[in-house]
């Protein structure tokens, strides 16, 4: 992670939706960045970059295209995301858009009596200047992204 002193933000949110499905399928849904496309407000396209083993599972690289919305003007913005996805758990996510901009998750699928809740604790390092926008954005993104994956399952 960048450290830049009094320069960088920090903030943590921890976010979660119910989802009518197994865990096993809600992770597998998760995990394709082209079904996170479908469902993420701010993401217009996702093209893999790579992918390699790992002794946990796997991880893969992805350049992300985001939408992102300042007033009347819409921006468009190209960054590095990377899912760490073991065989079984957690799944690691990262995301490093520019200028310093930082996004660390984990992601938990516990199984529940209705499906799964999804767990998405989040860290978001920033430039000051950017820290409260960025913050507000990016939660506002992933509570539609997680509605967006109960919808898919409620209408499957």
């Amino acid at each position: 992670m960048c450290r830049m002193g009094w320069w960088v933000a920090h903030a943590e949110r921890t976010l979660s939706e119910e989802v009518p499905a197994p865990p096993d399928a809600v992770r597998d849904f998760y995990v394709d960045l082209d079904n996170i496309r479908i469902v993420h407000p701010l993401i217009v396209s996702v093209q893999v970059l790579s992918r390699s083993e790992t002794p946990e599972g796997y991880r893969q690289t992805y350049r992300v295209v985001d939408r992102i919305p300042l007033g009347p003007i819409t921006i468009r913005t190209s960054y590095v995301a990377r899912l760490d996805v073991p065989v079984s758990g957690d799944v690691k996510t990262e995301a490093d858009q520019s200028p310093g901009v930082r996004l660390r998750g984990t992601v938990t699928f516990a199984p529940t009596g209705a499906g799964t809740r999804v767990t998405e604790r989040i860290h978001i390092a920033a430039p000051r200047p950017l820290a409260g926008f960025t913050t507000r954005e990016a939660v506002k993104a992933h509570i539609e992204m997680l509605s967006g994956i109960r919808r898919h399952f409620e209408s499957s």
